[in-house]
């Protein structure tokens, strides 16, 4: 792309003022001193996003900087062609140059009704129709209409994926956990059957809904954990007319390789949008 930087980030001289810079003076910087001696340094390196679902307050007045670091980072910055980077990824151009793709995670942050497009497509009905799918099962699952097979609630979800669909919900449900409502969330990535066995121990299956995430379907370790959570689920089955369809959930970028859990859930896929999935 022809807006990258063309030297390594070690090369550039604004790095190298800046490594300078920390060579002399790194072992001065001291936390508590910098606090002491400037009353308004959280005031001066902390901003605060105001938005109508809460404000959200980034504070980097605890990171070893001052205002020469912080000049030097700015000038790096520039040097990196940062700016011009995220204008490139707010316009859809396909700064991913490994996959060739967008990296348009900001179209999921979206709230207004400003079109957002990649190869001049607005992405965002389908953003939308896809959120709209999410929510309307997310407040069926924790409203308890959505039932177990035996009629009764959904008391637990249990996320199964690896990587970006392990680590990134899992992240989200630790941060808000003391906002839950609805069912208690749990996340298996292991290979190791003892996470999946552990997890589900204190579980009952006429009560668990699983989410199977995955970009493609090919993970062994999604896969394998699946099947694990299918078996699991068929072999305590209690009712003669049990049937798995309707118990998971797949979440995935495409059907291809997805019929290797054979869950036989398509009526309950959700697609992943393409640019949030790949970054």
């Amino acid at each position: 792309m022809s807006c990258e930087p063309k030297n390594e980030l070690t090369a550039e001289s604004a790095w190298l003022d800046l490594k300078a810079y920390y060579d002399h003076h790194g072992s001065y910087l001291h936390m508590d001193e910098m606090f002491k001696n400037d009353p308004d340094r959280f005031k001066k390196y902390s901003v605060t996003l105001e938005d109508s679902n809460g404000n959200l307050l980034l504070d980097y007045s605890k990171n070893l900087i001052n205002d020469t670091v912080m000049e030097k980072l700015i000038e790096l910055a520039k040097q990196r062609k940062v700016d011009t980077m995220r204008d490139a990824m707010f316009n859809g151009e396909k700064i991913n140059t490994t996959e060739n793709r967008s990296v348009f995670h900001v179209a999921l942050r979206n709230q207004s009704n400003q079109p957002m497009k990649v190869d001049g497509e607005d992405v965002m009905p389908g953003i939308q129709a896809v959120l709209k799918h999410m929510r309307e099962f997310t407040d069926s699952v924790i409203q308890g209409r959505w039932k177990g097979y035996t009629g009764k609630a959904i008391t637990d979800v249990v996320n199964i994926g690896i990587g970006g669909s392990d680590l990134g919900p899992l992240m989200v449900t630790e941060s808000l956990r003391p906002f839950q409502v609805g069912p208690n969330v749990h996340f298996v990535s292991n290979i190791d059957g003892t996470h999946l066995a552990k997890t589900l121990k204190s579980l009952k299956a006429e009560t668990t809904l699983f989410l199977i995430a995955s970009k493609t379907f090919t993970t062994q370790e999604t896969i394998t954990n699946a099947n694990s959570a299918k078996k699991w689920f068929l072999d305590n089955c209690k009712e003669p007319t049990c049937n798995i369809l309707g118990r998971c959930l797949p979440v995935r970028l495409n059907t291809v390789g997805f019929e290797a859990i054979s869950f036989y859930c398509y009526a309950f896929l959700f697609e992943l949008i393409v640019f949030f999935f790949l970054s």
